[in-house]
């Protein structure tokens, strides 16, 4: 009787133990943190962020970036040239876990050596712009980007996480903007318009919205009123 009773006090001790470890466990994992729509859970994929700055303004927000994927369509050397912060912003975020990606078409990402084995929570294209090839308001330069919201819509949705996952575009509002047509490309595409929000950029600290195209790509652009357009699958 006395040896039972000295085993079931060692494991009521060690169970003791093991409730105090998971405690432990528990407390040293790291809090949830946002930045208006995202969120430090949230596998994240960022596509053309110019000078890295808004993938950046949310690294540390966050303090870490492990839970993020930041591309862009330039090369490393393009990035240099291009951006006076560019560098730093891509060294800092690679500090702090991100993985930087370059040379990736958002028209062709679902095909990207990488990106086609993984599936995201958010994916985040701010202000696409297939660069000022006409101009701006012309037929030809609207039709150029309206292929590039199809072909982006069409990648980013393969890419998704089955539940509760979101496409969000940031794009400026009124003309020629509208024409671009990004709520019907949507439909079509098989993604519902979940919700539309304004969009300031002063709730990204830090964040530089770059021209990224010609001898002034480091300048910023006018942001006049904008939205953050969010998408679903239509299932």
């Amino acid at each position: 009787m006395e040896k039972v009773s000295q085993k079931c006090k060692k494991v009521e001790s060690e169970s003791d133990y093991e409730s105090e470890s998971d405690d432990d466990d528990e407390e040293e994992e790291e809090p949830e943190k946002w930045r208006k729509h995202y969120s430090s859970k949230q596998r994240l994929l960022l596509i053309g962020d110019g000078d890295f700055s808004f993938s950046l303004c949310l690294a540390r927000a966050f303090g870490s970036a492990h839970n993020m994927v930041a591309t862009t369509l330039d090369s490393e050397e393009n990035i240099e040239k291009k951006y006076s912060n560019g560098v730093s912003n891509v060294r800092e975020l690679e500090e702090r876990g991100c993985l930087v990606l370059y040379g990736v078409d958002a028209r062709e990402m679902r095909q990207h050596f990488f990106l086609r084995t993984q599936r995201f929570d958010r994916i985040v294209y701010n202000f696409p712009h297939v660069g000022f090839i006409f101009r701006e308001g012309s037929y030809c330069q609207i039709e150029l980007n309206k292929l590039l919201i199809k072909g982006f819509l069409s990648n980013a949705k393969v890419l998704l996480k089955e539940n509760n996952s979101e496409i969000h575009v940031t794009n400026k509002e009124g003309d020629p903007y509208d024409k671009w047509g990004l709520v019907k490309k949507a439909k079509k595409i098989g993604l519902l318009t979940h919700d539309i929000v304004p969009f300031f950029r002063d709730d990204y600290p830090g964040y530089n919205n770059k021209r990224a195209h010609g001898i002034f790509s480091d300048a910023p652009f006018a942001l006049g009123n904008c939205s953050t357009y969010k998408f679903k699958v239509d299932h």
